[in-house]
């Protein structure tokens, strides 16, 4: 039988990165670290360790959170036992693992931005925080715990921020709809979705399943803990601009596309409740622009079945798979500046969102959705076509918008966004990071 330890989480032990939501509005970083030097690693930690807070803190607006990716606990001295026993995927990382999740052609690992996808890459930390003030704070914070530590080094920076318009760099709404997790202390967003277990996201507790999963041994390391996967989306507004200009009737159908393609109104509007116009009132309340659910449109004639939210969170759709074992907690923020509104010629900017999934199982998780339901529509009948926003379509892709009487099929789809690189990470536990910090090996 479950014990309490292994229903309820301890929410002091993991850190505030893996379960609390970026502020509406924020300034944030990613750094990448390397390793050169095992006790300046450690030492690295110590000092970081202070500098966390906790998913039970609720006072700290402005925060810090710390993964390590596999070759970055090699390069701590974990031990061989403790790395065998991380999950294959986990061990591979993302650019091993690119030809299982659709990432070839112009997504494939030889075309990431360097350092992304080498073994470089050991330390992930990522910084947050509602304004520029707090941001800066603590940035220098984080640089305090390396910069006079020659053996761990600073590789690449990538600043995000909430865009002027507040929302993606597609001019959508975004942040809605993160599933609810028992015992977090999180609000649910949608009433029609019963909280999920813990072990969903979190190491050491039951899934969805009522199963503990396995995790990375000693137990003090697993524990708590959860996987994060980061990757660098750029995004080609112009030319998602473009597609909808060159195949609409008017300003209003332009718009119609685009949103039929995304599954929600640039206001956050979901077309399950608006599927004939925006409602920006809608879509700006919090506790009504997430409540539905698709059961009353099984043909899509409100919401398509290949939009990109219903591909993401099928919720009760009739499809191949099981909904609730292939949820995930995303924190996309956005990177670069934002294409001025109108301009349908690309400006050369990098520009796009850092994608970010927790959970407790990358294979179950990102890549199922990645490789399934992302770059394949077999899961609700419609094979030929992949995720018309995300998907790796190369300019021969199809979408299909339902209606009647006669349904509407969108030709020659482009990639309107390409994966500039990532890696597969682990998000220790505060007392996992001191176990890390005093290893002696």
């Amino acid at each position: 039988m479950p014990t309490e330890t292994n229903t309820t989480p301890e929410l002091n032990h993991i850190q505030a990165g893996a379960l609390r939501p970026r502020p509406k509005t924020y300034r944030g970083a990613y750094f990448l670290l390397r390793i050169d030097d095992r006790p300046a690693g450690r030492e690295f930690l110590r000092r970081l360790i202070p500098a966390l807070a906790s998913a039970a803190d609720p006072d700290r607006p402005a925060w810090l959170a710390t993964s390590l990716s596999f070759q970055g606990l090699k390069a701590l001295g974990v031990p061989q036992e403790s790395l065998d026993s991380f999950p294959p995927e986990f061990q591979q990382g993302m650019a091993g693992r690119a030809a299982d999740i659709g990432d070839t052609g112009e997504n494939a690992p030889d075309q990431w931005e360097q350092p992304l996808g080498s073994p470089d890459v050991h330390i992930v930390l990522a910084a947050i925080a509602p304004d520029a003030a707090q941001f800066e704070a603590i940035v220098a914070r984080a640089h305090d715990t390396f910069s006079d530590l020659p053996g761990v080094s600073l590789i690449w920076r990538q600043d995000v921020a909430t865009l002027p318009t507040e929302r993606d760099p597609f001019g959508f709404k975004d942040g809605i709809g993160q599933p609810a997790i028992e015992g977090s202390g999180l609000p649910a967003t949608n009433p029609h979705e019963a909280p999920l277990k813990a072990g969903e996201f979190i190491l050491g507790y039951q899934d969805e399943t009522g199963d503990v999963l396995p995790g990375p041994q000693p137990d003090v390391l697993g524990r708590n803990g959860t996987y994060m996967v980061f990757r660098k989306l750029h995004t080609r507004v112009a030319a998602f601009r473009q597609y909808m200009r060159e195949r609409a009737t008017s300003p209003a159908d332009e718009e119609r596309i685009a949103a039929k393609i995304v599954g929600r109104w640039p206001s956050g509007a979901p077309m399950a409740l608006a599927p004939e116009q925006d409602d920006p009132e809608l879509g700006a309340a919090p506790h009504r622009n997430n409540a539905f659910l698709y059961g009353d449109d099984a043909r899509g004639l409100k919401c398509p079945l290949g939009s990109h939210v219903r591909r993401m969170h099928p919720r009760d759709s009739a499809i191949v798979g099981e909904v609730r074992l292939h949820r995930m907690l995303r924190r996309g923020t956005s990177y670069g500046p934002p294409l001025p509104q109108g301009v349908l010629e690309d400006d050369g900017a990098d520009r796009g969102i850092m994608f970010a999934f927790l959970g407790a199982h990358i294979a179950r998780q990102f890549e199922f959705v990645q490789a399934q339901w992302v770059n394949d529509g077999k899961f609700f009948g419609a094979p030929a076509e992949k995720d018309p926003l995300i998907g790796a379509n190369d300019g021969s892709g199809q979408f299909t918008i339902p209606q009647q009487p006669i349904r509407r099929r969108m030709q020659g789809l482009p990639a309107f966004v390409v994966n500039r690189g990532g890696e597969y990470c682990f998000m220790p536990s505060l007392p996992a990071l001191h176990w890390l910090a005093n290893l002696d090996t």
